[in-house]
């Protein structure tokens, strides 16, 4: 079916109310996924957020498939007995046929059931089913892939488990099955050529190819119709892989992807065009006041200035109140993930401050893990130095405040001169000798193992920011995932966010965007592409969507240069705005999370799953796409306090006051409403049920001109 406009992104508004309920107490959704209780990329945060609103749909009727990995299972899964008579002669048939299979509960929001399959003690069945695969399918996998090889295993294993639910069913099962990425839809395409009456959708979030091709360096995007897409897979030794990935789009029911931009690179490297777009959520929790979020900024803020009054320490010559925090953060993707240019701009920006006499420090942190072997002995004795000032500064507190205590208490004011004595001083100035340093602050957090090659570094030492004195621009690479139990940095990354004033993600491959994404739930502006499918959602959806704290850097029409200037200009405008004016900025931000409630986007999960039982069972269920004329998109509105274009609208002189920065048109109530007027109230689901165009005997129902059989 082709992609509708009234599918796609910019329809959300136009999406019709999921307001009938109706009986599925004889259809069955399993969700099957290589990360499903294991984390490995962001494919496990779409799963884990979006359970709570599904198990709301489907109830009991919702099991979630994927791999047995005992360490998570220890820490994430509760196992029981299965709850559903039918999927318990499943598994028990199963274990007694060879393999091995858990049922239980995934502790996470929602707690959804979760079937998992231990694919390692079924190795002994490589072979035959990579036999079985060449032979239906001719499609080989080499010994080596091991990645491929648990792909078969899967595939197969889900297969087998879907095709015995289905018999084990004592009345005709209406079984929805969706798979997401390449390493579950063998079991797709196996449920199709054994004619399973099972209805399947397959979900891509990011070609296999499109991120090999631009890891590649190649000019991605203007030539996606001209690649040989067998010759490229070849070229990189995943031909097997994209075989597999391109079975499974072609074999499903409904096609979808997570993004209008990926829906392209789908059509031409897949060989088909999605069926509906359906944009990764998040789930949204609002706070009773505006000001909470903004609370939150500031504890975490605190925290993130003690780790950086610790690393530069002996060098602290600029003022915290005046640093802006920066951060990206994400697969250690150089290119991809745009960590290339973001650096280039940041030297940019960097001259800007110095030759402005800019009093604002920029302090860049680079979260991405990489290959280490322990923290950073400077660092670390950084962090040691900072509490040993702290502590230091409070005995002389103490002190102090004792005497100033027993002075008070005599009737006398105290003698300010003899309130410190010689062993204080002494004290404080060991301190103080103690911060004496001969070396620059350090780049890197840890001991990379690779410090030679490392790209980030390696682009440092070109580019020269060194965190001298003289730079306005400070640099911090931690490669290492942030954890609240961690020795230098002891902050989770949620926390960290909220305590940094702007996120920066240029990427050049980017299917969605869960970064820029969760820094506008917790209300931090952010930088994100129109290659990203965060960027172009948010482009769609807001008029002027700077004015909101998301700016959408164009790296599809730009060169490389061209994007730097730009994303360089976006980053000097950032630190000229005033303080009053971030706070203002960050209230803005943080309305647009509504957009990116799973209570709003799981409308178009429901519309996949319509289409599916429709194509699969066109004699029970009936869906009707949505008329594209009918159906428009919204946009935000340009926030009412914000004046007309120019944009930002600046002022001539490039030294106003901080009074000229005051908006007294700016109310923040005001704002918040109308924004909310432009924004539908979201999805409500009630238990067990699913907002679906289902009826019996569907004839009853239709144009007795129109057979069931077009209706699919």
């Amino acid at each position: 079916m082709p992609l509708a406009r009234s599918m796609s992104i910019t329809s959300l508004s136009g999406m019709e109310e999921w307001d009938e309920e109706f009986d599925l107490e004889d259809a069955v959704l399993f969700e099957i996924a290589w990360e499903v209780a294991n984390k490995v990329g962001g494919i496990y945060t779409v799963i884990q957020t979006k359970a709570r609103l599904t198990v709301e749909e489907w109830g009991e009727n919702y099991f979630l498939v994927g791999p047995y990995v005992e360490s998570n299972v220890r820490t994430q899964v509760e196992l029981i007995e299965p709850t559903n008579p039918a999927l318990k002669r499943t598994i028990d048939k199963m274990n007694s046929s060879g393999c091995k299979v858990y049922f239980g509960r995934w502790l996470i929001e929602g707690s959804p059931y979760v079937v998992l399959i231990d694919v390692a003690f079924t190795a002994w069945s490589l072979d035959k089913w990579k036999t079985e695969l060449w032979n239906n399918f001719s499609i080989g996998v080499p010994w080596f892939d091991r990645e491929a090889n648990d792909a078969v295993l899967f595939g197969f294993l889900t297969a087998w488990l879907l095709g015995e639910f289905a018999a084990q069913c004592e009345e005709p099962p209406h079984i929805l099955a969706h798979f997401h990425e390449w390493l579950a839809g063998l079991g797709l395409a196996l449920c199709r050529q054994r004619l399973l009456p099972v209805a399947t959708i397959f979900t891509t979030h990011a070609t296999l190819l499109g991120r090999y091709l631009c890891a590649g360096s190649v000019d991605f995007y203007n030539n996606l119709a001209n690649f040989n897409v067998d010759k490229e897979a070849g070229d990189r030794q995943i031909y097997h892989r994209y075989c597999l990935e391109r079975t499974a789009a072609r074999c499903a029911h409904v096609f979808t992807t997570v993004s209008q931009i990926t829906a392209v690179e789908a059509e031409h490297l897949l060989k088909r065009k999605p069926d509906i777009i359906t944009p990764n959520g998040l789930n949204v929790k609002k706070f009773s006041a505006m000001h909470e979020f903004q609370n939150l900024h500031a504890q975490s803020k605190n925290r993130i200035q003690e780790f950086v009054r610790g690393h530069f320490y002996g060098h602290l010559d600029f003022n915290l109140d005046k640093c802006l925090f920066l951060f990206i953060a994400g697969r250690y993707e150089f290119s991809n993930k745009g960590a290339d240019i973001f650096l280039e701009a940041l030297a940019r920006l960097n001259y800007l401050l110095r030759v402005n006499h800019s009093d604002v420090t920029v302090v860049a942190f680079f979260i991405m893990p990489a290959r280490t072997n322990n923290f950073n002995v400077e660092t670390l004795k950084g962090q040691a130095v900072r509490k040993q000032l702290w502590d230091t500064a409070h005995t002389v507190k103490e002190r102090f405040g004792k005497k100033l205590y027993e002075s008070l208490l005599i009737g006398q004011l105290p003698d300010v001169s003899k309130m410190l004595d010689k062993e204080d001083f002494t004290m404080m100035k060991r301190a103080i000798f103690a911060t004496q340093r001969q070396c620059q602050p350090p780049i890197c957090t840890h001991n990379m193992l690779e410090d030679s090659t490392d790209p980030i570094l390696t682009c440092i030492r070109r580019i020269g920011l060194f965190n001298s004195s003289a730079d306005r621009v400070k640099v911090i690479f931690h490669p290492e995932f942030l954890s609240s139990t961690s020795p230098l940095l002891p902050m989770d990354y949620e926390e960290f966010v909220r305590g940094c004033h702007l996120g920066v993600f240029p990427s050049y491959y980017e299917p969605w965007g869960y970064t820029p994404a969760e820094c506008t739930v917790m209300g931090i502006p952010s930088i994100s592409t129109n290659l990203s499918g965060f960027g172009c959602f948010m482009e769609e959806h807001i008029a002027d969507p700077s004015a909101y704290g998301i700016y959408i850097l164009d790296r599809r029409y730009r060169g490389v240069d061209e994007s730097c200037n730009q994303l360089t200009s976006y980053l000097f405008q950032f630190c000229q705005q005033s303080r009053r004016a971030r706070i203002i900025q960050r209230n803005r931000t943080e309305r647009l999370s509504d957009l990116l409630d799973w209570r709003y986007l799981g409308r178009y999960y429901i519309s996949a799953r319509h289409m599916a039982l429709a194509k699969a069972f066109p004699d029970t269920f009936f869906y009707q796409p949505h008329d594209s004329e009918t159906a428009q998109g919204f946009r935000y509105p340009r926030p009412a306090s914000v004046p007309p274009s120019p944009a930002l609208s600046r002022h001539s002189s490039p030294h106003h006051s901080e009074a000229e920065d005051e908006d007294d048109r700016y109310d923040e109530d005001e704002e918040a409403e109308k924004d909310r007027l432009n924004i539908r109230q979201p999805l409500a689901l009630p238990t067990k049920k699913v907002a679906l165009f289902l009826f019996r005997h569907c004839i009853s129902y239709c144009n007795p001109n129109t057979s069931t059989a077009s209706l699919g």
